[in-house]
C-alpha cells in the first residue's frame, strides 16, 4: 500500500516536494479516530516511546530510592539536546547510584543544540556519552538496575533484566506481544521493538490517561506524564518542538520524537493516542503532522492557535534569513483531522 501525502513543501507559489507516511489516531478503548496509510504495518518508535521506557523507573521503586523529582523523570524520557542543564542533571542521576559517565553505554556526539556543542569545541573537550540525546534514559536504566539489585554492567543487552522490565512495560501498555524477530538495536545500542501503529497509538492513549492499566501503572504513567509537563525544556532542549508543545500545553498535550520520521503523542482530556510515521524519515514532515492534529483534535482559543499556526505552516528560509517557501498539512490531511 502506497502511503498518502501528509506534507507540501512549497516553494514560491509552486509545490516542490511531498512527504508522504502514515498516521493512528486511537482511543484508550482501542477505536479508531483516525487511519491514514497502513497503521497495521509495524514500525521502530526508537526514541518517541522514552516515556514508556522510563516507566520501570517509577513502577520498581528506583526513583524514590534515588530521591528523584519531577526533572529527573523528565530528563529520562528525554531526548535532550546536550545543554549544560541536560548534561548536569544526568551526573546527577549517576551520582545518586554511586556510578558515572564510564557507566553509560548510549555512545557519544556533540550536542544537538548547536551554541552547546560550540561552546564545547572553544572549551577544548570532546563529547562525551553525557551530552548523547539518550544519555537521561540510559542513567534512568542504570539507576533501576542498582534498585533491582542487578548487576550495571550489560544493561543494555536484552536479556538484562532492565531490558525485560521496559519490554513488558511497552507490551503491557500497548497491549501487543513483542517477539525477538521484531527486536533491533537502536541508535543508543538498547533494543529497538517495531510494532504496529496503530499499536504504538493505543499505547500512548492508555498512557496519556490511565484507562486499562492497572493503579500501580496508572499511577506511574501520570508522573511520567506531569513531569514532562512540567519540565519541557528537559525533555527536549531550546527551541525545539517538542518543549515549544509541552510549553504551551502543559500537561493537555504529550509529545515525544524519535528517529526516522516518527512522533508520538498523548491528548489526555480527548482520551487519545497519536503515532506518526513519515515514510522518508524526516522530523520536519511529522511535526507538522503532528502540530495539525493537534489543532484539530483539542478545542482551542486564540492563544492556543496562535502557538500552533508557526508549526503548523512552518516557513522555510534560505541562509540569508529570506523566507522563501512553507511546509503545509496536505488536503487529504487538512479534510480527515
Amino acid at each position: 500500500m502506497t502511503s498518502p501525502v501528509l506534507v507540501e513543501v512549497i516553494r514560491g507559489s509552486l509545490l516542490e516536494s511531498e512527504h508522504r507516511g502514515r498516521v493512528a489516531v486511537i482511543d484508550a478503548d482501542g477505536n479508531a479516530v483516525l487511519r491514514l496509510g497502513d497503521v497495521a504495518r509495524p514500525v521502530f518508535p526508537r526514541s518517541a516511546v522514552k516515556p514508556l521506557q522510563a516507566l520501570p523507573l517509577v513502577e520498581t521503586g528506583a526513583a524514590d530510592r534515588f530521591g528523584f523529582g519531577a526533572d529527573e523523570l523528565a530528563v529520562a524520557s528525554a531526548s535532550h539536546a546536550g545543554e549544560p542543564a541536560h548534561v548536569a542533571l544526568v551526573e546527577h542521576m549517576l551520582a545518586r547510584a554511586g556510578l558515572d559517565a564510564a557507566a553509560l553505554v548510549c555512545g557519544a556526539h556533540p550536542p544537538i543544540h548547536a551554541p552547546s556543542a560550540q561552546a564545547l569545541a572553544r572549551s577544548g573537550r570532546e563529547p562525551s556519552a553525557l551530552h548523547n540525546n539518550c544519555s537521561g534514559k540510559h542513567a534512568g536504566f542504570l539507576c533501576v538496575a542498582c534498585a533491582m539489585e542487578a548487576n550495571p554492567a550489560g544493561y543494555a543487552d536484552p536479556a538484562h533484566p532492565v531490558q525485560r522490565a521496559v519490554k513488558a512495560a511497552i507490551e503491557g501498555i500497548a497491549g501487543v506481544a513483542l517477539e525477538d524477530r521484531s527486536r533491533a538495536i537502536d541508535g543508543c545500542s538498547v533494543p529497538t521493538w517495531a510494532l504496529p501503529l496503530e499499536k504504538l497509538a493505543h499505547g500512548f492513549a492508555r498512557f496519556g490517561t490511565g484507562r486499562g492499566l492497572d493503579p500501580h501503572r496508572a499511577e506511574a504513567a501520570a508522573r511520567i506524564r506531569a513531569a514532562c509537563a512540567a519540565n519541557p525544556y528537559l525533555v527536549a532542549g531550546t527551541g525545539r518542538f517538542c518543549t515549544r508543545v509541552m510549553a504551551h500545553f502543559g500537561g493537555r498535550v504529550l509529545v515525544k520524537g524519535g528517529a526516522e520520521g516518527v512522533l508520538c503523542g498523548a491528548l489526555p482530556e480527548a482520551g487519545l493516542g497519536i503515532a506518526v510515521k513519515c515514510d522518508d524519515g524526516t522530523a520536519r514532515a511529522a511535526e507538522v503532522v503532528m502540530a495539525t492534529l493537534i489543532s484539530r483534535l483539542l478545542a482551542l482559543d486564540d492563544a492556543d492557535r496562535g502557538a500552533l499556526a508557526p508549526l503548523v505552516q512552518p516557513g522555510l528560509r534560505n541562509w540569508n534569513g529570506v523566507e522563501v517557501g512553507v511546509l503545509r498539512p496536505s488536503d487529504l490531511l487538512a479534510q480527515r483531522t
